[in-house]
């Protein structure tokens, strides 16, 4: 397996969002998340993400829920030199919306402190590889954010620093209190609003990208049906609530792409995402995530899938063609095109 770099971390070029290991888009057990984790890192994938706020909450517990990254624990306790190992604070309500505060991000200095004690104790680890602020506090200059999780390195508890759905402008001011090694962001065939500034920032000052949602949170795959989305947050989106259907004929141009390949949608889609950040001279990992381990095989090999010109034209013209937004939330804010 080649490797690729976020900033000075040398990570494998397919990640693992560890969110899907979750209640999110359904159930498992811990156990089997495991071994959906064994499987990857064994075939080569060594990023792992996750977030403080992933998982299903106690019942009782207030702000980020924490329990995905304790069903890591055991695996990290096992295999902890083996990965490159991500998570991230700063998202301070529970993930299932219940007595959700009315701020819901928190960037203070002390809060960063106190999030990540918390979470290398969950984790079970002494060091964290990179540490992302999940969202900006609107409240908090993004430099003092950034200028404690400088502290955080210096201290020995993290090395690396990335940011969430930021613009170019709040990354560059954050890239001049300390080198930001990855931005992560949603990226994909049918997000790309990000190459406008945000992308070009990164390649500009030597920022990776790890694409959150690569594969359009399952849409993309084809593998989806109306049915399976209507139970979680995803049938509540525009893009695959109201514009299920319109969006369909995305779902045909990545298949005809993946015909003429012999691959699968999954594979077209994130073959496309490394050719586009290559195009754009910005190191991107795609994080996709999957509960089945031959799931995340079958990303792997999007690695060796090579696209012509042709297929990419193809591919670009969905951008065109995508009708409801990528965000999941009713605040424009939240994601970081609604502040450019």
């Amino acid at each position: 397996m080649t490797t690729t770099h976020l900033g000075d971390l040398t990570v494998s070029p397919i990640g693992f969002g560890c969110m899907a290991l979750s209640h999110v888009y359904g159930g498992t057990t811990d156990e089997a998340a495991r071994e959906t984790l064994s499987t990857a890192v064994d075939a080569g994938i060594t990023f792992l993400d996750t977030s403080d706020v992933y998982g299903k909450p106690r019942d009782g517990a207030s702000g980020p829920a924490g329990t995905n990254e304790e069903m890591l624990a055991p695996f990290l306790a096992k295999r902890r030199d083996e990965v490159q190992l991500a998570t991230k604070f700063g998202i301070t309500a529970p993930r299932d919306g219940t007595d959700a505060p009315a701020k819901r991000t928190d960037g203070r200095p002390e809060y960063a402190r106190s999030a990540c004690d918390a979470s290398l104790a969950r984790l079970g680890v002494d060091t964290i590889d990179l540490y992302y602020h999940h969202r900006p506090d609107p409240d908090v200059p993004i430099e003092e954010t950034v200028g404690a999780m400088a502290e955080l390195v210096e201290a020995g508890k993290i090395r690396h620093i990335g940011l969430s759905e930021v613009t170019s402008e709040e990354l560059r001011r954050a890239h001049a209190v300390h080198p930001i090694a990855a931005l992560q962001s949603e990226w994909s065939l049918w997000s790309r609003d990000v190459e406008d500034r945000v992308v070009p920032a990164c390649a500009e000052l030597g920022v990776g990208f790890v694409p959150y949602s690569p594969l359009g949170r399952g849409f993309l795959t084809g593998t989806l049906t109306k049915e399976q989305v209507a139970g979680d947050f995803r049938g509540g989106t525009s893009r695959m609530g109201e514009a299920w259907d319109a969006n369909q004929k995305i779902v045909e141009i990545v298949a005809e792409v993946a015909r003429r390949h012999d691959a699968t949608n999954a594979q077209v889609a994130l073959a496309w995402l490394l050719h586009r950040a290559a195009q754009m001279g910005v190191s991107a990992v795609p994080i996709p995530g999957s509960r089945k381990p031959e799931r995340a095989l079958e990303n792997l090999g999007a690695v060796d899938l090579r696209l012509d010109a042709d297929d990419m034209t193809q591919l670009d013209s969905i951008r065109s063609l995508v009708e409801g937004s990528r965000n999941i939330v009713n605040n424009p804010t939240w994601i970081s095109s609604g502040r450019e």
